[in-house]
């Protein structure tokens, strides 16, 4: 019970020690034998599972990947590794197949390498690109105050990303995409040539950029209009690492390997729940 509420309820040593009556060098004995023994994370098979899949880094380079049903709220599946590569992400998917997990789509921000294990493993599950990433990475590069009036109007439309809520909406969004394209084509296209090298860059390489990213999501930005199920963007997800992280950082002293432990019986706790 107090290790329990150790993961979960951002306890301390100290905190728990005057709680329990056990002193804090028995707590700290018997909860390192408990993170020593991480429990295994059961695959809970379903039909028309809506995953989001999204990684987050912890210090000494520590990336979890997860692979959330969004329905019920239930982790069926992490990683805990270096980084996120093709090989790993194929196998994941693969695997949750393999045991059982019919998935109806998959929301994530786009990254390369999970968009290709995507196309290799499941080609036929619908994607939804995050709608917030894809927002909130052209404002950064649109910057708060674009000088240029190509920036200030792609701003603009941009902005309005995550309120279309119906198929009329993302019609209109859409049409005032291909208007801004249509004016300033010339614009992102405009190059800047080094003279003594020969090599180019595009000289308004930031709102290039922003449309280009827009340009390529675009097939897989609005498949929740089509069924309410998938969720358009994985904050959900962000929400849980943002808990995650929280705990993780009232227990600083803990190595690296205990960390790992502690976030596998972290994500055991709260499927429990």
């Amino acid at each position: 019970m107090w290790f329990e509420k150790w993961v979960i309820e951002r306890c301390t040593l100290k905190q728990l020690s005057q709680r329990s009556g056990y002193s804090v060098r028995s707590l700290n004995r018997y909860f390192y034998q408990y993170l020593q023994e991480p429990p295994v994370l059961s695959v809970y098979p379903s039909e028309r599972v809506n995953l989001l899949i999204d990684g987050t880094y912890f210090n000494d380079d520590l990336c979890l990947i997860l692979y959330r049903d969004n329905t019920i709220k239930f982790t069926q599946l992490y990683r805990l590794t270096d980084g996120e590569w093709f090989e790993e992400l194929a196998e994941d998917l693969a695997n949750l197949l393999e045991l059982g997990v019919q998935i109806e789509s998959i929301t994530c921000d786009g990254h390369k390498a999970l968009l290709k294990a995507i196309k290799h493993v499941c080609p036929q599950v619908t994607l939804q690109r995050c709608l917030v990433h894809i927002q909130r990475m052209c404002l950064i590069w649109l910057s708060g105050k674009p000088k240029s009036e190509a920036g200030k109007e792609l701003r603009k439309i941009v902005a309005q990303l995550h309120l279309i809520e119906d198929v009329l909406q993302r019609d209109y969004w859409i049409v005032s995409l291909l208007k801004w394209h249509e004016t300033y084509k010339d614009y992102i296209r405009e190059k800047s040539i080094n003279p003594e090298t020969g090599r180019y860059w595009y000289t308004h390489k930031m709102v290039r950029r922003a449309f280009m990213v827009i340009k390529r999501a675009l097939p897989h930005m609005f498949r929740y209009l089509e069924n309410k199920r998938i969720p358009k963007s994985t904050n959900g997800l962000e929400s849980f690492f943002g808990h995650l992280k929280g705990h993780v950082n009232v227990h600083r002293g803990l190595s690296r390997l205990h960390r790992r432990q502690f976030i596998q019986w972290y994500l055991y706790m709260k499927n429990k729940e």
